[in-house]
């Protein structure tokens, strides 16, 4: 990956970003640093790329794969709670729920998600699934992945031939995010599932 970026500069930088934005595993916090240390001479010898130019190319690619993953999750979501909800332990309630918060609390969860480590490249999808209007959706998300790419290629910049450590310390901090994120995740659905079994235990009328 750090070859592709130094090889194909900006074409690598949007393909990636697309990909993240689409919910692939691309370390972004990797590539978004190194592309700005590659906007100094300290890891080549000379300057490959523009700071300004990579923020256009990686917010570009960033917002038109999250509108992907957006619209399949939109498009998806009440189909699959549907085929697959009493294995998911959801319903359409459920959605209602989710529907009501992100009408709420949309516009802050979208964007401090794109600020934060793992939740960055997978915001899109609750945010579909909740159906959160499409306009208020863009335009967070492209102010939340401008912010998310000015913040690491401006450390890649400042860092220079030190990219690699300063890349390093940002992209440990998604370990504990993300297993804060499947603790959180494995409670909720304990609870669920611990809800749905008091439920039909009140509507079983065996003594």
């Amino acid at each position: 990956m750090e070859s592709f970026v130094t090889h194909d500069g900006y074409l690598a930088l949007f393909v990636l970003s697309v990909a993240s934005g689409l919910c692939l595993p691309v370390p972004t916090e990797v590539v978004y640093v190194l592309a700005g240390a590659l906007c100094t001479a300290g890891v080549t010898g000379h300057a490959q790329m523009g700071l300004a130019a990579v923020l256009v190319w990686a917010t570009v690619g960033s917002v038109l794969g999250a509108a992907g993953a957006y619209e399949v999750a939109r498009s998806l979501g009440r189909a699959l709670v549907d085929r697959y909800g009493k294995w998911l332990l959801l319903s359409h309630r459920d959605l209602d729920r989710a529907e009501a918060f992100f009408a709420r609390w949309g516009s802050a969860t979208v964007l401090v998600g794109r600020l934060v480590p793992v939740v960055h490249g997978l915001i899109s999808l609750p945010a579909g699934v909740a159906e959160m209007d499409r306009r208020r959706f863009w335009m967070l998300t492209t102010v939340g992945s401008l912010a998310w790419a000015a913040l690491l290629a401006g450390l890649g910049y400042a860092a220079g031939s030190s990219w690699g450590a300063v890349s390093h310390d940002v992209h440990a901090a998604q370990y504990p995010i993300g297993a804060l994120i499947v603790l959180v995740l494995a409670l909720g659905l304990w609870h669920r599932w611990r809800s749905l079994r008091r439920a039909k235990g009140a509507d079983d009328p065996r003594p």
